[in-house]
């Protein structure tokens, strides 16, 4: 008995330390609240880093894609988790969102076809449970110059202001410009309110000689193209 004090991770079994547990036996044979009481290196004085892992993922029902869209706000309100912590963790679930996204070829710097602008973007938008909205300015030679979120909003909508976005391609001194948006339901279907937006958006950038080459729509591990689609 430890007469209700906590035991502290110094005092288990060399086996079942987190840290020992991946040099002798491989990161693999880790459950994912130990990979998480690593980052965060210890606990609070009454959870250990393993036992305060594990509350902090329950929280998220156990599930990695929950667990993605984790923010350091979020984290912070776990007793022991102070800012360095959140933002170690945050860290590291954006590394693993950027793998699982470019995980079938590294990120490309040229738009040559709507699979590229996709592997572009989708890093940013993975395992997103809101809604965000970006643009990809491309330079004379199809090359991404900068990526901005232009707008976030939640589940199903996002507020899209114009002049932001022509803005940030004509800082960029930018020929052309790719929309992006997620829907974090996974649904394929492009509404109404997307097609307004994007004739819009179409219409301005006439104007301003700034071509519109697509707007890709994330919908998990796979998307949407206008341009593919015929809708531009």
């Amino acid at each position: 008995m430890n007469n209700g004090k906590k035991l502290s991770i110094t005092q288990w079994a060399l086996e079942d330390r987190p840290r020992e547990k991946l040099l002798l036996k491989g990161a693999q044979s880790l459950t994912t609240a130990e990979v998480i009481a690593i980052l965060l290196g210890s606990g609070n004085d009454s959870e250990s880093a393993v036992d305060l892992a594990k509350r902090i993922f329950q929280t998220y029902n156990n599930d990695l894609t929950q667990f993605f869209n984790v923010s350091i706000g979020d984290l912070k309100r776990f007793k022991g988790v102070g800012e360095a912590k959140a933002v170690t963790i945050a860290a590291a679930v954006e590394l693993a969102r950027r793998c699982e996204a470019s995980k079938d070829g590294k990120i490309p710097e040229v738009v040559r076809s709507s699979v590229d602008a996709y592997k572009a973007i989708a890093p940013l938008l993975f395992g997103l449970k809101h809604e965000e909205f970006w643009i990809l300015s491309l330079s004379q030679s199809s090359r991404i110059l900068s990526k901005y979120k232009i707008g976030q909003g939640g589940i199903a909508a996002t507020t899209v202001d114009l002049r932001i976005i022509f803005q940030k391609a004509l800082s960029d001194n930018a020929t052309g410009i790719i929309l992006c948006h997620n829907h974090p339901s996974g649904s394929e279907v492009v509404s109404t309110s997307d097609k307004t937006l994007t004739e819009r958006i179409k219409n301005a950038s006439n104007l301003l000689d700034i071509k519109l080459f697509d707007h890709i729509i994330v919908t998990g591990e796979t998307y949407v193209s206008f341009a593919d689609s015929g809708l531009l």
